[in-house]
């Protein structure tokens, strides 16, 4: 069984990551959810655990493993890393080597593994030519971008930054999972 690592950042569409979580368990993989500060004002973590049939992560400094460090064991145990939805908090704090919390700092210690990030956030944001430098360091890094896709925002705005469908992020872990010999 092969091991997922998924963080949900506080974007609207964090709610998909339910989906996500569903359909990535339901298809036989072992799914390890950590979610942010800012995601648990869109999803609960009882929500993702009931998908998932793991604890799910949102604190770094819990105390319920004291024979492991759990950033360090989540990124080593992981098959594939993925973001979905990607915040341009979090995807700035990763290109900058910032690990203020259980998802950053797992990202900073995964390795020779397939990391893939979906970002979602307003068009004006994404746009930004600081997120886009940012987006292109973790590229640079090896991270697989899937991108956002046009559409109305939730916002009011109509444009580029809507979370990628469910099904092309779930189609890019598994083409991942298969191109990467683990």
């Amino acid at each position: 069984m092969k091991n997922i690592v998924l963080g949900v950042t506080g974007s609207i569409a964090a709610y998909k990551a339910a989906d996500l979580t569903n359909l990535l368990t339901k298809s036989g993989y072992n799914v390890d959810v950590i979610l942010t500060k800012g995601g648990m004002e869109f999803i609960t973590p009882l929500t993702l655990q009931t998908l998932s049939k793991n604890r799910v992560y949102t604190d770094m400094f819990q105390l319920d493993y004291p024979r492991e460090v759990k950033h360090i064991s989540l990124a080593k145990k992981a098959d594939l890393f993925l973001i979905a939805p990607a915040t341009a908090d979090v995807i700035g704090k990763i290109a900058n080597g910032i690990a203020d919390d259980m998802l950053t700092s797992v990202a900073l210690a995964v390795r020779d593994i397939p990391m893939l990030i979906a970002p979602a956030m307003n068009t004006r944001m994404y746009e930004n030519p600081i997120v886009q430098e940012n987006i292109g360091k973790l590229k640079c890094c090896g991270y697989l971008v899937i991108e956002p896709k046009e559409a109305l925002l939730a916002c009011g705005d109509l444009g580029r930054g809507a979370l990628a469908a469910v099904d092309e992020i779930f189609r890019a872990v598994t083409e991942a999972l298969e191109e990467k010999p683990l």
